[in-house]
């Protein structure tokens, strides 16, 4: 059908469908579609932003929906609309928030003993503090004790034995200071021995010394009075060789001794060098308390090419 003109119509809200929202229109009788459920401009009595008057809302009945921001209010900002359950006539009173286990000293748990932990940690610090004194106490003791010990000698040092080839010390002992000791002045010479002082170095008096020693047969005799005890001595002998090793024979009242005089060129002279040929040795002797006659001979076997100086005793231990 085309669109045409249908003629006035009798009804104002024909004229102007909207007509309702205007106060000439609601005067000449306008009303809102559905008979005025919603429309515009005219609250919904099942709107949810339906004023109610304060106090109307009781507890314990139906709840209603919550509102809608209302335009222009602030976040968070409560609604003029609402009113607390607490506030309304018979509302249960403000309820209390419930204390947390760690706030309650009884009821259905018990909270830390903050007493007893504190207590127990002070138990532990002061154990720690205790622990560490008594280790720096112990390590100071320790310490004065390696210093002390550092400070003082634990014995007195003896020294080494002289091997068959060392060469001894040229120094009496103090035990030595109580044996005999002697020269060429107080040996008796045989096999055609004799003084002499034409090489140097030599240490008795007027530099003499017992020459003529390189042949066998060649004899020295030290007569030793006042020997305290039987036993083990060490007889030393001050000789003097020319850059050679040399060696003889020892008796002790006619008995010949284990071990011969060993006469090694321990100055370390060239070969022919009386001069710097002087040192010392020593070996075992046994004799017997008082008076002993100890020889050295030049026997067959024995490199004798020797001069002899002096001559001593000490202990088995030198």
């Amino acid at each position: 059908m085309a669109p045409g003109n249908n003629g006035a119509s009798t009804t104002p809200e024909d004229d102007d469908p909207f007509g309702y929202l205007y106060a000439d229109g609601q005067a000449a009788g306008a009303t809102p579609p559905n008979g005025g459920g919603g429309g515009y401009g005219y609250p919904n009595s099942r709107s949810f932003n339906q004023v109610r008057t304060v106090g109307e809302r009781q507890y314990g009945q139906q709840q209603v929906p919550p509102q809608q921001t209302q335009p222009g209010q602030a976040y968070h900002q409560p609604n003029t609309h609402y009113q607390a359950p607490e506030t309304m006539p018979g509302g249960g009173p403000p309820t209390q928030p419930t204390p947390s286990r760690s706030s309650r000293g009884g009821g259905g748990g018990r909270g830390p003993n903050t007493r007893a932990l504190l207590i127990g940690a002070v138990a532990v610090v002061a154990a720690v503090v205790i622990g560490i004194s008594v280790a720096m106490l112990s390590a100071d003791s320790d310490d004065d004790k390696n210093t002390d010990a550092a400070a003082k000698p634990t014995g007195t040092a003896r020294s080494a034995q002289p091997s068959k080839s060392a060469s001894p010390s040229a120094s009496a002992s103090d035990e030595a200071a109580d044996l005999p000791k002697t020269d060429v002045k107080s040996v008796t010479l045989g096999g055609g021995t004799s003084v002499a002082a034409d090489v140097k170095g030599a240490k008795a008096d007027g530099g003499q010394y017992v020459a003529g020693f390189n042949k066998v047969g060649a004899t020295i005799t030290w007569t030793v009075n006042n020997i305290p005890d039987d036993g083990e001595y060490r007889l030393y002998v001050n000789y003097g060789v020319p850059g050679k090793d040399q060696n003889a024979t020892i008796d002790v009242n006619g008995k010949k001794q284990a071990r011969a005089l060993n006469m090694e060129n321990f100055a370390h002279a060239k070969e022919g060098d009386w001069e710097h040929g002087w040192t010392n040795t020593w070996a075992s002797v046994q004799l017997t308390k008082g008076t002993n006659a100890i020889t050295v001979s030049c026997q067959d076997g024995n490199q004798c090419d020797a001069n002899f100086d002096q001559f001593w005793l000490t202990g088995k231990n030198g």
